[in-house]
């Protein structure tokens, strides 16, 4: 097609933060295609690739309101055949942290990602801070592979109470709903803590604990942006990380200093 395409890859259950991306995409292009796609390859065994919540029809009706030109659903057939070449992401960074809880599953998005770039052959692509070591490993891949794509990161969207949105909230009871929200209030007093001038990086995570000791918390890492562990925070480079587990569900969410 003529024009700029901007894209934003997606596996659907589409929300408000999903719709952030696709307005950003709308805005800045002259088209917008969005992917709605359950990639197997990004799923370990044991995880919730069956259970991963499908929502076809209501998704193709928000790309319909949001101005999307071309929703592209494809089929797991189509997308991966056998004995195939095989992209896998770096060795550092795509097995630390959200790679080292889920071995492997780093190169399933690369993978993806690639294939689709290939099919869409986008100007720019278009994926949530929120995911930010994904978000750096793919800014990686389009670099190392001279990739002729602009990967554009757009700010995490919460709900009022703070919540960063996923798909997997939907999984959380009202109880470990409110639980989960001392994700969200740790990271706001760690930015208080750094604007009052403690930079510390043992001193805010142990800080940061103390606030989520009701929630299975299974780290919480400060790294610069290219994911190296950080003694003291560095403005304008430095990530705070947090996953953890309420209930049964696996939340992450992130603060960029």
């Amino acid at each position: 097609m003529d024009g700029s395409v901007g894209f934003v890859p997606t596996m659907g259950a589409l929300h408000r933060g999903h719709l952030s991306l696709i307005r950003r995409s709308v805005e800045e292009n002259d088209h917008t295609v969005v992917s709605v796609f359950v990639n197997p390859a990004q799923f370990l065994p044991g995880e919730d690739l069956e259970a991963y919540p499908r929502r076809e029809e209501a998704d193709a009706k928000i790309c319909e309101i949001a101005g999307v030109d071309v929703l592209f659903m494809p089929e797991i057939s189509s997308m991966y055949g056998s004995d195939e070449v095989k992209l896998k992401a770096p060795e550092y960074l795509g097995y630390i942290l959200e790679g080292n809880r889920r071995p492997g599953h780093f190169d399933g998005v690369v993978r993806v990602v690639m294939k689709l770039f290939g099919l869409v052959g986008p100007k720019r692509a278009y994926f949530g801070k929120k995911d930010a070591q994904q978000l750096v490993i793919l800014q990686k891949m389009v670099n190392d592979l001279f990739l002729p794509v602009e990967i554009v990161p757009v700010d995490t969207v919460r709900e009022e109470d703070g919540l960063a949105l996923s798909s997997r909230n939907v999984y959380l009871t009202p109880e470990e709903r409110r639980r989960a929200l001392s994700i969200s209030r740790s990271l706001k007093s760690a930015s208080r803590l750094i604007m009052a001038g403690e930079y510390d990086c043992a001193k805010i995570a142990e800080h940061m604990l103390g606030i989520m000791r009701d929630i299975d918390v299974e780290y919480v890492r400060i790294v610069d942006r290219s994911f190296r562990p950080l003694e003291r925070v560095e403005i304008q480079n430095s990530i705070i990380l947090v996953a953890a587990r309420v209930g049964k569900t696996r939340l992450i969410d992130n603060l960029w200093i």
